[in-house]
């Protein structure tokens, strides 16, 4: 209930629906990585299984990122039960790594079947981190598409951006555009100084203006309201 993100995917923070795509856009070392586990946070502490698909960091590296980012939490929130709850939260995730070159949908259907057919996992929501956006994805998210809505999945994608391919004038990058139509939510982090904005570029229901997120810049947390307050 205190996730900042509710304010776009209304009270309960469903920001997708079932089969919806969701995206998280910014530059390298902006925070899209920290961003997305906390998406997946949220989702773990209702208890919904996330599976984490990494194609460009080892399973250790992206456990870190999960602890590192439930530490915050803890902190901010002064949770007095991290470790029981840190210890029921893990059942609901499982992480899968590929290397970039062999990633695709009937691969990940297969390891996906492997898991559920042996009652090792069941996902309900998915993040992929690591897929370029530079080179033609189209096909491959109307594939993944297909997949989300025949199992019911929400799935949240990082995008990596360039500061070439963004202006005043063009502020959302076209590697992103080109595909929009498929995606159900985006949020673009953009770096102001020493802070880093959050910008709800589509969501579910109508956008709204008001909506001021920013990421923490020492705990990487999403705020809301202006930073300093």
């Amino acid at each position: 209930m205190k996730n900042p993100l509710r304010l776009i995917g209304g009270e309960a923070g469903h920001i997708l629906p079932k089969g919806g795509f969701g995206a998280v856009l910014a530059r390298a070392g902006v925070g899209k990585t920290a961003v997305l586990v906390q998406i997946a946070l949220d989702s773990l502490l209702r208890e919904t299984n996330v599976l984490h698909i990494s194609l460009d960091q080892p399973v250790s590296k992206v456990c870190l990122w999960y602890e590192e980012v439930f530490n915050h939490v803890g902190k901010h929130y002064q949770l007095n039960n991290t470790v029981d709850l840190w210890d029921a939260i893990l059942p609901h995730r499982f992480i899968m790594t590929f290397n970039t070159e062999g990633f695709s949908i009937p691969r990940l259907e297969e390891r996906i079947t492997d898991l559920t057919e042996q009652g090792i996992f069941y996902p309900q929501v998915v993040l992929v981190d690591g897929l370029s956006f530079d080179q033609e994805v189209r096909e491959l998210l109307n594939e993944m598409k297909l997949v989300a809505r025949e199992n019911e999945l929400k799935v949240w994608f990082a995008v990596r951006i360039h500061r070439e391919d963004i202006s005043e004038e063009k502020p959302v990058p076209d590697n992103f555009m080109n595909v929009a139509d498929l995606f159900d939510a985006a949020l673009q982090l953009s770096p102001q100084g020493p802070q880093v904005r959050v910008n709800p570029i589509k969501t579910p229901g109508e956008l709204d203006e008001s909506i001021s997120l920013y990421l923490d810049p020492a705990s990487l947390l999403i705020k809301d309201g202006e930073p300093g307050e």
